[in-house]
């Protein structure tokens, strides 16, 4: 009996390594160096790519003219290549919270009509299909989506998000989420969610926490083809989901206004 329990909890154990805002202009520097260890240690991490970048605090960054070169290579060592927003530019704000995941905050997609939404999913699209690069996940800049979102990611045939609460994937109207719950590196004894790893904000420190901490856990580095294949609704894992949503956002709650 322990033995089966071992296996169960050890096959719902695991982490994604999820990389945001990579983009033509960024830190090329930590991502080289991320880019080789995750060679070292055979990682396949999922980028969150963003197709035509106009965030100001990014475009900062030196540019890489062989940037869908790089991405493209990515591709072919079998790293997920994810679309994260459409141009990472906020023009929208969930000020009373509505949002999916009740976040609230500036938003690129939130509040939009269905069509606007949907013709901003469509054209980042179009620069991934320019370079062969198949898109079956997604997430948004600052965690934050409505209805409309989800309706048109499903209209465009991406029904995988990486994001939510939780300590498992889970199933929603049709649309796979995987959670992510921490603003930095953070092994969990048990359950499946993503990192947040901004690398454009790293200096030397930083990417040395983050190789020891690859280095402690690479054995429960998992892809996301290893996620879907396990993901499944589960009385026990949808209860563990839900307590674990009430439990941060009152968390949260308290740290805001205390």
């Amino acid at each position: 009996m322990f033995n089966s329990i071992k296996k169960a909890t050890d096959k719902y154990t695991g982490l994604l390594i999820r990389m945001d805002d990579i983009t033509e202009c960024m830190n090329w520097e930590k991502m080289n160096k991320c880019e080789d260890l995750f060679d070292k240690y055979k990682i396949k991490p999922l980028l969150g790519i963003i197709p035509i970048n106009k965030d100001p605090e990014l475009l900062k960054f030196p540019k890489n003219i062989d940037f869908w070169n790089r991405v493209s290579n990515w591709k072919n060592k079998g790293w997920e290549i994810t679309m994260h927003g459409y141009n990472h530019l906020y023009t929208q704000r969930s000020d009373k919270k509505k949002d999916l995941f009740n976040y609230g905050g500036n938003s690129e997609f939130y509040g939009l009509d269905y069509n606007t939404q949907l013709n901003k999913i469509k054209k980042g699209l179009e620069e991934f299909k320019k370079r062969n690069i198949n898109i079956r996940s997604f997430f948004a800049p600052n965690h934050i989506y409505d209805e409309n979102t989800l309706k048109a990611l499903k209209n465009s045939n991406i029904k995988i998000i990486i994001d939510g609460y939780g300590l498992f994937p889970f199933y929603k109207n049709d649309i796979l989420f995987i959670p992510q719950l921490f603003y930095k590196e953070i092994f969990l004894p048990i359950g499946i969610q993503s990192t947040q790893m901004h690398i454009n904000d790293w200096n030397d420190e930083s990417f040395k926490k983050f190789e020891e901490f690859i280095e402690k856990n690479k054995p429960k580095i998992v892809n996301l083809d290893y996620i879907i294949d396990i993901a499944r609704n589960s009385r026990f894992q949808n209860l563990t989901n839900y307590f674990v949503e009430k439990s941060l956002k009152t968390l949260r709650y308290f740290r805001k206004y205390s």
